[in-house]
């Protein structure tokens, strides 16, 4: 089917498979079964991992799997040798909607919306991974879409089922730190190369990948093996650099704690490229080499909170309060919560939260736990999300939380992109830098007031027959 004529069909197709009402059930949309029929797409890499926690709750059956890249893909297919397999995901889509509940999405950042939308319009339940979607209005369109269709949803931050978060905010909400004003984040990524040249010269395709449909929305180009396998973040087109690898998950921990919600404002510095003596490179289509993130946002019980983001071998200053020998985080990253009344750190994925000084862990008495913890910590994320399918639990990261955090993340990007435009001279020698400014956001109308230019970014260049609606 062409794409043009699919997403033509995607309203009327859902409304004669979607599964039986929440009303006639009594609890949040849950499949006529004890097991959970599911059409996975992106099947290799991170997804084989989302697969197995699926697979481990021993409550679903793989219908489809879908990936565009059989090498990759080889692996889960030959676990699971009953489940249909296909490279388009539309033939999912026209051959199987009447027999899955739920989708996983765990392909390349600008296709999950195109893949999970259709999907989600027919009322299929959906697990995609983090970064949620490509660009803010995918989120805000990911967001509305699953609120609509009343659907069980799961963003894949595992972090965000973890017994940290949990913790974290039940420490805060104690009053322990005071009000918070000020929130650091940091990630050793990227661990791929970025603020990088186009790549020259075209490579030979490797046997068993579609490069059109892994390329899918995004303009067409001849292959380079600078893109694939995992390179592919650290640019624009097709990924959303450190920040959005990461973002999701570190800064999941504030999202989660303080609540917060669309920033007012983003501001960006990053790594400038040279080429020769005084003579600055324009690799503005790669994602920065390492990032420095400044958001603002305002809360009811803290008031104006700045959420501070380092990437690239940059971290924050360190409190005067860390001991001889400590440090803040672990290797992969962390956060730090600075409140009138303390210190609060967390490591990557939410987890040991602690106190500085760290002797103030000795007299601190915890409150006694009253968020409902996840079970395990192996698949749990994924577990989650199949009993809330199955049985209408709530789940940990739905669109309606991730939504808002991923469109946080990606107004980072927006400024990133923004402190890496260039203008040439008129003279012809340097550049100019109308992006390097103060962001203002209205996150309820999804638009930039200050400068117009950024809200070229705020919605998705997409190649012709993969348009989004």
């Amino acid at each position: 089917m062409q794409r043009r004529k699919f997403i033509k069909n995607v309203a009327a197709t859902s409304a004669a498979f979607s599964i039986v009402p929440n009303h006639v059930l009594g609890k949040t949309h849950v499949p006529p079964s004890d097991t959970l029929y599911i059409g996975a797409f992106g099947v290799g890499g991170r997804g084989s991992g989302v697969i197995r926690g699926l697979d481990e709750t021993k409550k679903v059956k793989f219908v489809a799997l879908c990936d565009v890249d059989d090498k990759r893909a080889a692996d889960t297919y030959k676990k699971y040798p009953k489940a249909k397999r296909y490279k388009d995901f539309r033939k999912v889509y026209d051959q199987h909607l009447s027999e899955i509940d739920a989708i996983m999405v765990a392909t390349p950042d600008h296709t999950h919306a195109p893949i999970a939308l259709p999907f989600m319009k027919a009322k299929k339940h959906a697990y995609v991974e983090k970064p949620l979607t490509h660009n803010i209005n995918e989120a805000r369109m990911m967001t509305n879409v699953a609120k609509e269709n009343g659907i069980v949803t799961q963003m894949g931050n595992q972090g965000a089922s973890s017994d940290g978060s949990r913790e974290a905010k039940e420490w805060i909400q104690s009053g322990i730190i005071g009000k918070v004003y000020k929130v650091d984040c940091w990630t050793n990524r990227p661990v791929w190369p970025q603020g990088v040249p186009i790549p020259k010269g075209k490579d030979s395709i490797p046997k068993g990948l579609d490069w059109d449909l892994w390329l899918g929305p995004a303009a067409m180009r001849d292959y380079n093996d600078s893109y694939l396998p995992f390179k592919w973040r650290g640019w624009w087109d097709f990924g959303t650099g450190a920040l959005g690898d990461m973002g999701c998950h570190i800064m999941e921990t504030p999202f989660g704690v303080l609540d917060l919600g669309y920033p007012s404002e983003a501001e960006a510095s990053c790594t400038t490229n040279w080429v020769g003596d005084f003579v600055e490179a324009d690799y503005s289509q790669s994602c920065p080499a390492s990032s420095i993130v400044r958001l603002k946002f305002h809360t009811e019980e803290h008031g104006d909170i700045a959420l501070n983001w380092y990437d690239g071998g940059l971290k924050p200053d360190l409190p005067d309060e860390l001991g001889e020998g400590e440090t803040i985080g672990d290797g992969g990253g962390g956060s730090v919560f600075y409140g009138t009344r303390g210190i609060l750190v967390a490591d990557t994925y939410s987890r040991n939260a602690r106190l500085l000084p760290s002797k103030n862990m000795e007299l601190f008495n915890a409150p006694k736990p009253y968020l409902k913890r996840i079970e395990g910590d192996t698949g749990g994320h994924q577990r989650n999300f199949v009993e809330g399918c199955l049985n209408g639990v709530e789940t940990s990261s739905d669109f309606k939380r991730s939504g808002p955090l991923t469109e946080a993340v990606l107004m980072g990007n927006l400024a990133i992109r923004a402190f890496q435009l260039k203008e040439k001279r008129s003279n012809g020698r340097g550049f100019n830098y109308p992006g390097r400014r103060k962001i203002l956001w209205d996150g309820n109308n999804m638009k930039v007031t200050n400068w117009d230019k950024a809200n070229e970014w705020v919605k998705g260049n997409y190649r012709k027959g993969w348009e989004i609606s």
